[in-house]
């Protein structure tokens, strides 16, 4: 008997994908496309925001009162951000040598090139370089002295810290916490529903988000600036199938698993190139996979502030394009300092609009590469930004399997229960 065809929300974003490249494509330069796509759009985006902090509170209040040991917590803390320390400069190295390697900017005829307008990332760099970004500063940073603020802004480090100690307040009062608790499971189960209720709506919004992109800049201009796309791609599959398939195997799990599990996720990122779209479902999900939710609530939303692979790997390039593009040769030690620069700037900014372009912004002067040279791909940032989102969740769900594994806490029964169920119905 022939396997009925389900037409799951994979296919359902792809079908919006695809529409919205060609409506992109057909109605180039037409102001109408942003018009009346961008609200829908933006529409989607908004309902995940509105999502996302009541999930990681939730969550993690539940998972940290479950656990109730701060010591533990303290040790998972530890070995969670030393991880993505270790990951993420391995990111950087690799940026760096595929554009040594392959040299994207050698050749490129600046003059063919359209300058995309980066003015809004100008202003923000601004404003976050007048302000103290330090190791210190960070820290300070992490604790709210207004915690309904945190959740106003989206902060999530703060909001991840306010949750575990109103946890381990809930675990330490005993008894007296358990109408609490039950208040925090409910609200993780009702938002849980609206989570899949707002997937719903996931293909109109990548239709709409895709659309108004491929109609601002359309597909000519990406030929002159085909080589550093094509670059930035390969570079990023290779790091997903080399680097953390390389981590997964040493805990003994298969990314391709892990990508397979996600594939709805993972194609939802991809055409939104926002992470947030999906820290829900992946949380969900990572925990039917056989993750702690306590390690999951923790880890994941952590991992959007200091773990953003992707997002390291093509700053590396970018950089380095830049120069090349410039006729200029950095040196070792100019390289090594860039390496350096990425690895603090990149933490002490994350989760600012537009975080890869600031970033750059606020690194590449500290190596006398031309801050112009970012205009330029401007134009393409967006597509390149799909792909660097996708290693930023590959990466962040990769770091909950190993930080279950490491902390001997990873239900492998329940995870190949889930598979087995999850290949029969996906």
């Amino acid at each position: 008997m022939k396997k009925k065809f389900k037409f799951s929300l994979a296919y359902q974003i792809l079908v919006g994908l695809v529409l919205g490249i060609i409506v992109g494509a057909i109605f180039y330069g037409n102001p109408a496309v942003e018009t009346y796509l961008q609200p829908i759009g933006d529409i989607f985006i908004n309902m995940i925001k509105m999502i996302v902090v009541p999930i990681i509170i939730s969550t993690l209040i539940l998972g940290v009162a479950g656990t109730g040991d701060i010591k533990q917590l303290g040790k998972l803390g530890g070995k969670t951000i030393l991880y993505f320390e270790i990951v993420t400069t391995i990111a950087i190295v690799v940026g760096l040598l595929a554009a040594n390697l392959f040299q994207p900017g050698e050749g490129v005829d600046m003059s063919s090139l359209s300058k995309g307008n980066i003015d809004q990332y100008v202003q923000t760099t601004e404003e976050v370089q007048s302000e103290s970004h330090g190791i210190l500063d960070i820290l300070v940073g992490i604790v709210p002295s207004n915690v309904i603020d945190a959740m106003a802004q989206g902060e999530m480090l703060p909001i991840i810290f306010f949750s575990v100690l109103f946890g381990l307040g809930i675990a330490a009062i005993g008894e007296k916490g358990k109408p609490v608790l039950a208040f925090f499971e409910g609200v993780a189960e009702a938002m849980f529903w609206v989570t899949n209720l707002i997937m719903k709506f996931a293909p109109f919004g990548v239709f709409a988000l895709i659309g108004v992109t491929v109609s601002k800049f359309g597909l000519e201009s990406l030929l002159p600036l085909a080589k550093l796309m094509i670059l930035v791609y390969g570079a990023m599959a290779f790091f997903i199938v080399a680097v953390l398939g390389g981590i997964a195997k040493l805990v003994g799990i298969n990314i391709f698993r892990i990508i397979k599990v996600l594939k709805d996720e993972l194609l939802l990122a991809y055409s939104t190139s926002s992470s947030e779209t999906v820290l829900p479902k992946i949380m969900q999900k990572l925990e039917k996979l056989g993750c702690p939710k306590d390690i999951v609530s923790f880890v994941v939303p952590t991992g959007y502030s200091f773990n953003l692979d992707g997002s390291t790997l093509y700053q590396a390039i970018a950089a380095i394009f830049i120069a090349q593009m410039y006729g200029i040769d950095l040196s070792i030690t100019q390289q090594v300092t860039l390496v350096l620069v990425l690895m603090v700037t990149s933490k002490g900014i994350a989760g600012v609009p537009g975080v890869s372009f600031v970033v750059l912004l606020a690194t590449l002067g500290t190596v006398g590469i031309p801050l112009e040279g970012l205009a330029f791909i401007a134009g393409i940032d967006r597509l390149l930004d799909m792909a660097r989102t996708v290693v930023n969740v590959v990466g962040n769900s990769l770091a909950a399997v190993v930080m279950s594994k490491w902390e001997g806490r990873f239900d492998l029964k329940k995870g190949r229960a889930y598979y087995a169920s999850f290949k029969k119905t996906a």
